[in-house]
């Protein structure tokens, strides 16, 4: 039984070292290096870079709506020509009244061919070309900072889970140090048994402790494992690769002392333009309600030749005499035309425009509010961060003498396992609450400066 427990203890034993051994033979990737893989390798980034291009040819079609109609038209045909004078409502297919109104009854089958090229513009419309144009080139604009928005949010979650990362790196070097006192411990206590100066059932205590403490490693590993997943997910980097640099948290908090209050920078900041230029989109739909219904100048022309086997006077000639243009005309005009119910509907869409607008603005503005509390949530959670990482190296030290007060009293048989594990519980709690508040303290400083928008210059003292 000892030999199975001493070989499944050194198969564990290889399996921490050799997880260890794995992490530290990849290189540390950085968090600037980590950050520039995803904005160039993120799917989301990729597909919304697509729909940008996809409101720019939007913007480009808009831009033609100034071109004219310009229809040519020909058709040759075979049927009668026997028709009565009258006006009527043209529906679906009608034919042709011109001509042919005669006294009596003739179903003779007449050929004719026509051909027509016909030009329509609207020539002006009193600025609603240039309206559409502006919201076009505004569709492009809101669509660009929705892309920023995207980026600048993936930015705040590569950030979050690379602290993380280095958490759960900094537990898994507090864990293997917990598995070697356990194992300090119970070499102390086979000892003493062997010895007689200790009862057996502390050798029993002493392995399960350590077998705890190797069933919290795995759990560590796991959860770092999932972590490095979700950042391959985004960054398009091989899981294991991606390493943190646990010594960049030490430069962070050692230089960030230097680092010059941050400020919101509302200028650039990506949520911020994001709702402005949905706001100035919608403002810009406003103009275009006024002038869509405004009156519309329109420049009309058409040229046309006809022939027919029916002759001037009256003759039903052979059919095919009718093909080829007998008489040529053509006619050019302007003309203006308005409706007069458009102010009525003009009105009503511009009152629910009006009110999209609205909508817009206080989101905005409330978005701008938003910001700011999130910025005094930083500055509280950073300064007590701060002070809480003042104070963790007293608890620390005192932690790691009391452990070592009590190991070299149970080794002389001046204490019990009880005590001693005890006060093994207690420096490894210290050490996880170190750990917990140099992350609280980074993570407090990113998310101002991913609030405020400089992250850049938080970046910069990693250097």
């Amino acid at each position: 039984m000892r030999i199975l427990k001493k070989i499944s203890g050194v198969v564990l034993g290889l399996f921490v070292a050799v997880q260890g051994y794995a992490q530290q033979s990849n290189p540390p990737v950085s968090l600037k290096t980590l950050l520039n893989r995803v904005e160039q390798k993120a799917p989301t980034l990729l597909t919304d870079s697509a729909a940008i291009l996809i409101k720019q040819a939007q913007a480009a079609e808009t831009r033609s709506n100034w071109l004219p109609n310009f229809k040519l038209n020909y058709q040759a045909d075979l049927g009668t020509n026997n028709n009565v004078a009258g006006p009527y409502f043209g529906f679906g297919i009608v034919p042709s009244d011109s001509r042919g109104v005669r006294l009596d009854n003739n179903t003779t089958t007449v050929s004719a061919n026509v051909g027509v090229a016909a030009l329509d513009w609207e020539i002006y419309n009193f600025g609603a070309y240039g309206a559409q144009n502006k919201i076009a080139n505004s569709d492009v604009k809101v669509q660009q900072n929705q892309f920023a928005g995207s980026k600048y949010q993936l930015q705040a979650y590569t950030i979050n889970n690379y602290l993380q990362l280095m958490r759960l790196q900094n537990y898994l070097a507090i864990q293997t140090r917990n598995i070697q006192r356990n194992v300090e411990i119970r070499r102390s206590v086979q000892s003493l048994a062997k010895s007689g100066v200790r009862a057996g059932v502390d050798t029993s205590i002493a392995e399960a402790e350590l077998s705890k403490a190797r069933l919290n490693y795995i759990e560590l590993d796991n959860q770092l494992k999932q972590v490095q997943l979700q950042l391959s997910a985004v960054s398009g980097l091989p899981y294991r690769t991606i390493v943190p640099d646990t010594a960049a948290e030490t430069t962070l908090i050692n230089t960030a002392a230097n680092l010059q209050a941050l400020s919101i920078d509302t200028t650039n900041h990506p949520l911020i333009n994001y709702y402005k230029s949905v706001y100035q989109n919608s403002l810009q739909r406003e103009d275009l309600v006024k002038k869509s219904y405004n009156p519309k100048v329109l420049l009309e022309g058409a040229v046309w030749g006809r022939g027919s086997s029916v002759d001037a006077n009256d003759h039903f000639n052979s059919l095919s005499s009718g093909f080829g243009f007998d008489r040529n005309n053509y006619l050019v005009g302007i003309g203006i035309s308005y409706n007069l119910f458009d102010l009525r509907r003009r009105q009503l869409k511009l009152r629910t425009q009006r009110a999209t607008t609205d909508y817009t603005l206080r989101k905005l503005q409330e978005q701008k509010e938003l910001l700011a509390i999130s910025a005094n949530q930083s500055d509280v959670e950073l300064e007590t961060a701060r002070q809480r990482l003042q104070e963790i190296p007293h608890q620390l030290k005192a932690a790691t003498d009391g452990y070592r007060q009590k190991l070299s009293l149970y080794k002389n048989g001046l204490t019990d396992i009880i005590e001693l594990n005890a006060a093994l519980n207690i420096l490894y709690r210290a050490e996880t609450d170190y750990v917990q508040a140099k992350y609280a303290y980074s993570n407090a400083l990113f998310q101002k400066a991913v609030t405020e928008n400089q992250v850049n210059t938080v970046l910069n003292l990693l250097k």
